[in-house]
């Protein structure tokens, strides 16, 4: 499978999909089990190479299973026994490379299993954090929930869910974290009863807090723009209490069809306007032009700051892509500030790290509309959302930058403007 994804550049889950299906006779368990051993081979990828002196599948996964799973030499050794469904033996010189090769000599983009192109980007935002935030990308990401408020709170779900081990998440008010197994498999929460019932979703806590950073408050119009599956749409729901009108959308009417079972499930009053597939499609917004109070853009981007759970994807990201979401993000942008009243607000989110998408996406936007917007501060937006989570953000010159060394979160952007005339 290692040899697929990276050959057809195909995402991680087609291949292990295709895999199941070929394989029908493996067993649940051991297909999890081989999911986990490729998404860490993918996770370090390019160091596992280096110290194994070959760039092989094979030899990705025996440097992973040093590096990122720190067994001992002769713990793989018995793994690669040349038994029934096991590995051939380690050779001479594989044993020499396990034992002695280093990273100490190696390049960041191969110490931090990154694309070497998007470090200088990544520089400009880490500066010396560059490698301990590389280093925390390809971590495993935690499995969090979010608490939904308009059903109980978060005391009474701890109480709830006491079989599954819950901790509270360090920042998210809302927000819990379900311990995973030693293979890095969490619990089946889909098909817990309590999630059946609407009282939790599955959210990691930066995308929590992002919500919580949007300021949305009881009684506002608010639109969320790139709704896609609905998460943060339940998210302002439970923030408002139900209390506004919130109205979801998504340029790709396929990306949310699973919003309305959520909302069913969840309780969250919310307005889908689907827009129309094709050449036929229509604007399903206009009446709203210059009326809303808060425009949440959860914009299309290179997803970055999700490589701990995608992390394929950072392998297949090319300079291509990065242009296409920046033009992406500066159309949707445009399109919200038709929307927002003046005194209203747009919220730019993205799940990225790199700057184009970010703080480059607001300028932009600040030197197409002239006079008309302008940067809200940072710290009035934590005011708004999470004031204990300054310490834990780095301020950037737009906006703020959640990331998983920092924050322990998955690595949200996020900046508003205010609409002035």
């Amino acid at each position: 499978m290692l040899a697929d994804i990276a050959e057809r550049r195909r995402p991680a889950a087609d291949a292990l999909k295709d895999w199941g299906l070929a394989h029908r006779f493996a067993g649940s368990g051991d297909r999890a089990a081989i999911a986990s051993l490729v998404y860490d081979g993918l996770r370090r990828r390019a160091s596992a190479a280096w110290i194994m002196g070959q760039e092989t599948p094979r030899a990705v996964l025996i440097g992973m299973l040093r590096l990122q799973r720190g067994l001992a030499a002769p713990t793989i050794a018995s793994l690669f026994n040349g038994g029934r469904f096991a590995p051939e033996p380690l050779s001479a010189q594989e044993q020499e490379r396990l034992a002695n090769g280093s990273l100490d000599d190696a390049p960041p983009e191969i110490a931090g299993d990154a694309p070497d192109w998007v470090l200088p980007s990544l520089q400009g935002v880490f500066g010396g954090d560059l490698l301990p935030e590389l280093r925390a990308l390809g971590r495993r990401a935690p499995l969090d929930i979010r608490v939904n408020r308009l059903k109980l709170d978060r005391d009474e779900a701890l109480s709830r869910l006491a079989h599954l081990a819950p901790e509270l998440t360090p920042h998210a008010p809302m927000g819990l974290r379900i311990p995973l197994g030693e293979d890095g498999r969490g619990p089946a929460l889909h098909i817990e009863p309590e999630f059946i019932e609407g009282l939790y979703e599955i959210q990691d806590e930066g995308s929590q807090l992002a919500t919580l950073l949007s300021g949305a408050r009881p009684g506002e119009t608010i639109v969320d723009l790139c709704a896609g599956g609905g998460g943060k749409t339940l998210g302002l729901a439970a923030l408002t209490r139900n209390k506004g009108r919130i109205i979801a959308t998504d340029a790709d009417p396929r990306r949310l069809a699973p919003i309305h079972e959520r909302l069913r499930r969840s309780g969250a009053e919310a307005e889908i306007r689907t827009p129309r597939a094709g050449r036929a499609r229509a604007d399903v917004l206009t009446d709203l032009d210059g009326t809303v109070d808060r425009v949440l853009v959860d914009a299309p981007c290179t997803g970055t700051g999700t490589w701990r759970r995608n992390p394929d994807a950072k392998w297949r990201l090319r300079p291509g892509s990065l242009a296409l979401r920046v033009s992406e993000q500066a159309q949707v942008l445009d399109r919200a500030a038709e929307l927002v009243r003046p005194g209203g607000r747009i919220v730019y989110v993205t799940c990225s790290l790199l700057p184009e998408e970010n703080d480059a996406a607001v300028a932009g936007l600040l030197k197409r509309q002239g006079e008309r917007f302008a940067v809200v501060a940072a710290d009035e937006v934590l005011a708004a959302g999470t004031p204990g989570l300054a310490p834990f953000v780095r301020l950037t010159q737009q906006g703020l930058q959640m990331s998983p060394a920092l924050t322990g979160t998955d690595g949200f952007y996020v900046a508003a403007l205010e609409r002035r005339a």
